[in-house]
């Protein structure tokens, strides 16, 4: 059974940095799309980050530039490294999961919500307030 656990988040000033971590346990198979979603209060919950197995990866518009997404295989760990932080960053943010299939599927079906992600994580909150 797969299970995500985050970590990392809190609150941070504007233009301050967070980086939040997920370590994947359970994870069996080396072909993956996992990243990061995002849910704002009255807001829908969106993609933020994907990153495949292929080596692709996948930003909203909205964080392009200024946050980057990397695994540490060795040690099953996805990092989100979130620089220049603004107001509108603030919500709760889920590490994800799901069996990589191609890129279609991962950074247009996945990413999109198509296709939900099947293993999320509780969340950890990220707020963004002066």
């Amino acid at each position: 059974q797969v299970q995500l656990e985050e970590s990392g988040g809190g609150s941070v000033q504007p233009g301050g940095s967070l980086n939040v971590s997920c370590v994947l346990s359970g994870y069996e198979y080396s072909k993956y799309c996992a990243g990061w979603f995002r849910q704002a209060p009255g807001n829908e919950r969106e993609a933020v980050a994907l990153i495949g197995s292929d080596g692709g990866k996948k930003f909203a518009d909205s964080v392009k530039g200024r946050f980057t997404i990397s695994i540490e295989k060795s040690e099953n760990t996805l990092h989100l490294q979130m620089n220049s932080l603004k107001p509108e960053d603030t919500a709760m943010y889920y590490c994800v999961s799901e069996f990589y299939i191609n890129a279609v599927q991962c950074f247009v079906q996945v990413f999109s919500l198509v296709t939900p992600p099947s293993n999320w994580g509780q969340g950890t909150q990220v707020t963004v307030s002066s």
